[in-house]
């Protein structure tokens, strides 16, 4: 599995939790796989 997939998986992982402020984390980690993988990393 490529990294910027775990990104993805994790920053989901992270969003759907129902913890203060895993919401805003889980969105950056995600946006951050998302990006990594557009950039082709």
């Amino acid at each position: 599995m490529r990294a910027s997939s775990l990104a993805i998986a994790a920053g989901v992982a992270l969003f759907v939790l129902p913890i203060p402020g895993t919401f805003v984390t889980g969105a950056l980690v995600a946006g951050a796989g998302a990006l990594a993988r557009y950039l082709g990393h």
